[in-house]
């Protein structure tokens, strides 16, 4: 059954377990995912002109992401507007800028109901989305699928995130910029710059803070301290995505962002290097996983992560 076609919110819930340890409610458009009750993430499933997850907490109700310009926090930065905790987008899909969305009126409407699928061990939240331009022209069409679960032994916590965007209309070109795709705008305090910050910038190949920007990587991690907590907030890319190593569009100031296409950008290839053209009938897949993670995951324990997710056995 299409998930347009679904009904408007359906909760599996395992039967060995009166209780799942991880639950989901929905108020109104937003869906709130707990962990043993205690908040994890809430998905704003019709926020427009992009949904996005905010907030995404720790153990513990430690804040992972930037509040602003949701939910501010005193002190707290407030460049980049359009950064909002975790989403997706992209700066170039036809000439249209769904990173920014002013130009064109850029934005992604959910189509049809969320689909809320609650088990002991994990929750998955289901959409849709049409990608729009100007007055209602539509330019792709998106399913996406968050799935929310945890490690109860090392106190992890993941989201894996799965698009498959297909064209509607005709061909459409994802073009080569910097501006994009896969993104977390994280808490100040894990930035490597700017008042507060504690943080440390790495990638899979052992470069750090501005080191970090326009290079391949198979997964970037930011950590630091957070009231007085250490934590860290990794992004892994997945071996089946296009251009896998991805670049990543990475800044010190708090941004984390995969993103396949801005060869020109990040290696000074000639413009256009980067496009992606996907034909009527295509669709584009992409697939990856936030890590929420504690002081013990070095280098070595991320890389070890990112296998054990990475591997022929975990992939559906």
């Amino acid at each position: 059954m299409p998930l347009r076609h679904a009904v408007p919110l359906l909760l599996l819930v395992a039967t060995a377990c009166n209780t799942p340890r991880l639950a989901a409610h929905r108020d109104g458009e937003v869906v709130h995912v707990t962990i043993a009750g205690e908040p994890f993430a809430s998905v704003h499933t019709a926020a427009e002109p992009r949904p996005f997850v905010s907030p995404v907490l720790a153990a513990g109700g430690v804040p992972m992401t930037r509040g602003f310009p949701i939910a501010p926090r005193p002190g707290e930065g407030t460049d980049h507007p359009h950064h909002v905790s975790l989403w997706f987008a992209h700066g170039a899909v036809d000439g249209a800028d769904f990173w920014h969305g002013t130009a064109r009126r850029e934005r992604l409407v959910r189509d049809g109901e969320p689909l809320v699928v609650t088990a002991a061990h994990r929750v998955e939240v289901r959409c849709q989305y049409r990608w729009l331009v100007d007055d209602d022209t539509e330019l792709c069409h998106e399913e996406r699928v968050l799935t929310f679960a945890d490690d109860p032994a090392s106190g992890a916590r993941t989201i894996d995130v799965e698009v498959t965007v297909r064209p509607v209309g005709g061909r459409r070109v994802f073009g080569d910029t910097k501006e994009g795709t896969f993104a977390v705008r994280v808490h100040d305090a894990l930035r490597g710059e700017g008042a507060g910050a504690t943080g440390r910038l790495l990638d899979s190949e052992g470069r750090e803070a501005g080191a970090v920007w326009g290079k391949r990587a198979r997964w970037i991690d930011a950590s630091g301290v957070i009231e007085g907590k250490p934590v860290g907030l990794a992004l892994f890319d997945h071996p089946d995505n296009h251009a896998h190593p991805t670049w990543w569009h990475a800044r010190t100031y708090g941004l984390l962002a995969a993103n396949p296409f801005g060869v020109h950008d990040f290696e000074k290839k000639p413009p256009g290097t980067g496009d992606l053209v996907v034909p009527v009938g295509g669709a584009l897949r992409l697939r990856y996983r936030v890590l929420v993670h504690g002081s013990a995951f070095d280098r070595e324990r991320l890389d070890a992560a990112w296998a054990a997710w990475a591997t022929p056995a975990a992939r559906r």
